[in-house]
């Protein structure tokens, strides 16, 4: 969901670029993107560009009509305190600590493949 702190994230995803918030104050690292960072309260940030590499942590399987497929949530190599999700796209089930790398869709989403 697009808002005030969010809406320049999905930008850069829709250019395909995979980017989280660092804190000018202390360095922190973070996800999703919020107004201040919880370590040091500073409202002063940039966008960080990690390596676009993430282990598998949890995945979830749903058999309904929709949504149909698997959903995992990985850990960001480059920025360990950060997680996302987004839809499976291995051949086989998702492994935990599986290497990951996103992958950007038309639609401008972030699924993951091994």
């Amino acid at each position: 969901m697009r808002d005030r702190d969010s809406s320049e994230w999905w930008d850069l995803v829709a250019r395909h670029e995979l980017a989280v918030q660092r804190c000018d104050g202390c360095g922190t690292l973070r996800f999703p993107p919020r107004a201040f960072c919880p370590a040091c309260r500073t409202e002063q940030w940039e966008w960080h560009h990690p390596e676009p590499l993430a282990t598998v942590e949890s995945w979830i399987t749903s058999h309904r009509p929709f949504p149909e497929g698997t959903v995992v949530r990985v850990r960001l190599s480059d920025a360990p305190h950060c997680v996302m999700y987004g839809t499976w796209e291995g051949a086989d089930e998702p492994r935990p600590g599986e290497s990951v790398i996103p992958v950007f869709t038309p639609d401008g989403l972030i699924h993951w493949r091994p």
